[in-house]
């Protein structure tokens, strides 16, 4: 059942348009202020960052896309190629297909792929509530050598899909004991509708280490389920929270003042390096993608580090163009919005 819903995710997002019809990222309402005068050189830009200990040739991340079939396969080992060459970070789909059937794990194991990377095991929070727990954590970072696990909140999400998992009480709780437990950094990141102040609040207080806001503006899962599901009065339903969820722009926001001194992996909607500049002005440390290489990444290695190497050289370009030396200097870039004030 696993394996026939990867599938037909995978085939929705490629032969549908899968972006929510109401929303977007928000990014457009900002722009980085143009400073003529840079006074240092192109070729001073330093996107090196560190996320969690580990260095990264640039605050990119190759958002949770896919596993558990032949196809999630090839693209993961395809991403996983581009990672380890540009020295950027990866995350994989949720391993529940492999926990569940252990035949289909090689369709994660992209360790070989990028020896160095860092790379990002992923399960649903949701599962620590019916039958999952620390050891099934372990199994699925001990699958891919992952130097964190990812628990993916998709509440709505499992509201949309037959038999969901829709059970989501007492979760803050059992997190708090697994970032105790694991020895790897846990990390929480929504799927598609943004993460709240309160929830950010709620995670670094129990021990997160990082956070993925995943606002709206990019893939809407609604949108999705919709595509998937048979029954008109449940694809009713999903059509009617298309324009649900908290925009990009506004939940790294609402998350920077709930989790001040946590990471904030920005995702959601991002297209160019510009949109990642922008997210780490608002208050980001790193920017992630996923819809935006699938196509890339069904073709081969080169095709994705292509991709990808286009938006690091956008990222450098906005930077330079607003005199960010390195990273940490881009946090502090002032934003204008649209018919206000610019964002100090």
């Amino acid at each position: 059942m696993h394996q026939l819903r990867k599938e037909e995710h995978l085939r929705v997002c490629i032969e549908k348009d899968v972006h929510s019809p109401i929303h977007s990222t928000g990014l457009e309402e900002y722009s980085l202020i143009h400073c003529a005068m840079p006074e240092i050189a192109l070729d001073d830009v330093d996107l090196h960052i560190s996320l969690l200990g580990k260095p990264l040739q640039a605050p990119l991340l190759i958002s949770a896309m896919t596993g558990g079939t032949a196809t999630a396969a090839r693209i993961n080992s395809h991403l996983a190629e581009a990672a380890q060459t540009l020295g950027i970070a990866m995350g994989i789909g949720s391993q529940r297909p492999a926990i569940e059937d252990t035949t289909v794990s090689c369709t994660y194991q992209v360790r070989q792929s990028a020896p160095d990377a860092f790379l990002m095991a992923n399960l649903g929070a949701v599962q620590l509530n019916y039958g999952y727990g620390l050891d099934q954590c372990l199994q699925a970072v001990d699958m891919i050598r992952a130097d964190a696990l990812v628990l993916h909140l998709n509440p709505l999400q499992e509201c949309l899909q037959p038999n969901g998992n829709t059970d989501f009480s007492n979760l803050l709780r059992k997190i708090a004991a697994l970032c105790k437990a694991l020895p790897v950094p846990v990390v929480v990141k929504e799927v598609g509708w943004g993460l709240s102040e309160e929830v950010a609040r709620e995670l670094a207080h129990v021990g997160v280490a990082a956070l993925d806001v995943a606002g709206t503006g990019g893939t809407c899962w609604s949108e999705v389920e919709r595509h998937r599901i048979s029954e008109p009065r449940l694809r009713d339903i999903a059509s009617d929270f298309a324009d649900w969820g908290i925009p990009t722009s506004e939940s790294i926001q609402l998350a920077r003042r709930g989790a001040p001194d946590l990471p904030i992996i920005a995702s959601g909607g991002l297209r160019t390096g510009i949109d990642i500049a922008k997210c780490i002005a608002l208050g980001a440390n790193i920017g992630g993608l996923a819809h935006p290489l699938l196509q890339p990444a069904m073709l081969s290695p080169e095709a994705v580090i292509e991709h990808l190497s286009i938006l690091i050289d956008e990222l450098r370009i906005a930077m330079f163009c607003v005199g960010a030396r390195d990273v940490a200097a881009l946090r502090t870039a002032p934003l204008k919005r649209r018919s206000a004030e610019p964002l100090s």
